[in-house]
């Protein structure tokens, strides 16, 4: 596997600037934080793209102008990360229940209370509505901004992310590969097959241990209730990974996040990306990706223009 050093593009989100304040942003009311501007791609065009929208020409830059000519080995490459935390899980209402430091010192450690059980936890009311909402964002973008839909789908192997994926993406039409993006040698998906096929990641979970509510259930018991997701090759049948006496710093998490990053540049030639995850998880990638801290609500989704060039 290939190693990179990962850098955020800036100039191109909100997002990516240091005056936008992460607690009011709004990424559904911002064309997912898309500056308006001008890019390289334009000047190439007859017409300078002015009838294409301004994702579509984001598009265009990315494929055309960053990429360009860029192939699976090649020294630098970008991509296009759409960061997504899941939707409100009982964990989080018990947390905001009994304050984060009595969380902390005592109830993350338990299953649950007399109210709620919160082992590798489920989505509230409030969670399944933060995605169903994304969901009809999503169309909004597919359909009147063209944002390129992801080529690929990865989820933490958490219920609430596999939830929160499935609600997101699962009855979108995703079917129609952008039209400057050849389809790889012997790919026969037609127009009308399905592309949301997600994979789950073990390495894309949450900061690991101690918190019972990232203690994950047992791949059997995953593959049951969300049949349509493909676990990663190797993912074990029981979770070997958490522990109850150890949290991950932040050292440990930046580097599993690395890891998992690298997998993907490596074996993953797609432009677009879509990662499910964690406000933790989400925080270390970030971390990473030499962007500037950007937390998310729950249900909220940032992309990221990232540049990876290779070290080994």
């Amino acid at each position: 596997m290939k190693q990179y050093l990962y850098s955020t593009v800036t100039g191109y989100f909100l997002q990516d600037e240091l005056a936008t304040v992460a607690e009011t942003f709004d990424f559904m009311a911002t064309n997912f934080g898309l500056l308006e501007r001008n890019y390289e791609a334009d000047a190439l065009s007859p017409n300078r793209n002015v009838d294409l929208t301004q994702w579509e020409r984001f598009e265009r830059e990315v494929r055309t102008t960053l990429n360009r000519e860029q192939s699976p080995g090649e020294q630098t490459r970008y991509k296009v990360l759409f960061l997504g935390r899941h939707g409100q899980g009982v964990h989080n209402v018990a947390e905001r229940r009994y304050g984060t430091a009595e969380w902390d010192r005592y109830w993350a450690a338990q299953d649950g209370d007399s109210i709620a059980h919160w082992v590798d936890a489920h989505l509230t009311d409030l969670g399944i509505q933060q995605a169903q909402a994304v969901n009809a964002f999503w169309e909004r973008q597919l359909t009147e901004a063209k944002t390129p839909a992801p080529e690929s789908y990865y989820t933490s192997p958490m219920r609430r992310c596999l939830a929160t994926a499935n609600l997101t993406f699962a009855n979108l039409d995703l079917s129609s590969p952008s039209s400057s993006t050849p389809q790889p040698p012997g790919d026969t998906t037609t127009k009308n097959e399905p592309l949301y096929r997600p994979v789950v990641k073990e390495l894309l979970r949450e900061v690991n241990g101690v918190h019972t509510c990232d203690r994950r259930s047992s791949r059997s018991t995953l593959a049951a209730e969300f049949p349509n997701f493909t676990f990663e090759a190797g993912f074990a049948e029981h979770d070997e990974l958490w522990t109850p006496d150890h949290r991950e710093t932040n050292e440990e998490i930046d580097r599993r996040m690395k890891k998992l990053l690298d997998d993907i540049f490596t074996h993953d030639d797609s432009v677009f990306v879509s990662l499910t995850a964690h406000s933790g998880a989400i925080c270390s990638l970030l971390r990473v990706l030499g962007h500037r801290e950007f937390r998310l609500s729950t249900g909220a989704v940032i992309p990221v223009l990232v540049k990876a060039v290779t070290v080994s």
